[in-house]
């Protein structure tokens, strides 16, 4: 391969740093904001509802790794593979790992393989799953977070051969609100507006901002109901965010469970069986009989909104999240 950096103009190239191949890095986070835009020094990126996954690529050895480094090879086999055939040797990128419901990314049918560890059972569930590559962390000796994103796209580009099942995640420029509009009218999740000559950073920051066409959140699970009817295991889930240390009630979520779901994290709550409440206003929790769970389980959630009283309303169960710790887990609100 030619080398890749020549596309960069001199004072690009002077902020790339020699740096031996990263055995842990953090990926950037964007920040949700209400107020959309359009900007010629910004780009717009789809949302897609996936799991976060950097790879990292060392001679034969590949990783892929999610938002609190765990293992992803063994669930996505057939992506660690792809990544391991490229031509390129030394790298790490910054992607998303997705499964389709027709031309839409669903979380919930990507939980089909999320939660597997044997590669092959993960083969056998028929689930195709792509890996969208979206920057670039560091490319044949050199740290790139440093660039300008632009370059940094520009050099992923040049750097890899995208083929399925990877895929490179696409851009549009400056019209952001033409973007998003289309965005929503498409059934998307949203759009990721990103500070086009912005370094990468490893944490949350205003320079990545989402435009949410969907209302989601990430919850933590502190208890559950009794199932009644013809439902086992559990009625609902209930769920809350952590406000300055305590863990405060979000709602009751009763809907989005299929029988798998219902057996698996059945089987979890009750490992997780506490006799007190997690939450620190348990006294605003009306529910008879209501059984209480260590607070160590995240999972996603789609509502229509919140309510006045800080309540979702009309939750629904996405999907569980194996790569949040719970303690990290607030209400998102734009800023």
């Amino acid at each position: 391969m030619s080398n890749p950096f020549d596309i960069l103009a001199p004072q690009a190239a002077r902020r790339l740093r020699p740096q031996q191949p990263p055995r842990r890095l953090s990926p950037m986070l964007a920040t949700l904001t209400d107020q959309h835009f359009s900007d010629p020094g910004w780009i717009y990126e789809r949302k897609l509802d996936g799991e976060r996954a950097l790879a990292y690529r060392h001679g034969d050895r590949v990783r892929l790794a999610s938002r609190k480094d765990q293992d992803l090879n063994r669930p996505y086999p057939e992506l660690a593979e792809a990544l391991a055939a490229l031509e390129c040797e030394d790298f790490v990128v910054d992607g998303e790992i997705v499964a389709f419901e027709g031309r839409l990314t669903s979380f919930s049918r990507l939980q089909g393989r999320m939660q597997l560890t044997d590669p092959e059972q993960a083969r056998a569930t028929g689930i195709a799953v792509y890996y969208y590559v979206l920057d670039l962390l560091h490319l044949e000796g050199q740290d790139t977070t440093r660039l300008p994103l632009r370059d940094r796209k520009r050099l992923l580009r040049r750097a890899l051969r995208f083929q399925d099942p990877l895929r490179y995640l696409p851009h549009r420029n400056e019209h952001g609100e033409a973007y998003f509009d289309q965005a929503c009218r498409k059934g998307w999740e949203g759009l990721i507006a990103k500070r086009a000559d912005a370094p990468y950073r490893q944490d949350r920051s205003r320079d990545w901002l989402k435009f949410k066409c969907v209302n989601q959140q990430e919850l933590v699970i502190g208890g559950y109901t009794e199932p009644r009817g013809s439902r086992s295991r559990f009625g609902a889930l209930l769920v809350g965010y952590y406000r300055d240390g305590d863990l405060v009630y979000a709602g009751k979520v009763g809907t989005g469970y299929d029988q798998a779901i219902l057996d698996r994290l059945g089987d979890r709550l009750e490992e997780l069986e506490r006799s007190r409440s997690p939450f620190a206003d348990a006294g605003q929790i009306r529910e008879s009989g209501a059984h209480w769970v260590a607070p160590e389980l995240v999972a996603e959630f789609g509502f229509t909104e919140w309510t006045v009283d800080s309540k979702l309303r009309h939750p629904r169960f996405l999907g569980e999240r194996q790569d949040k710790d719970p303690r990290e887990v607030v209400r998102e609100q734009p800023s």
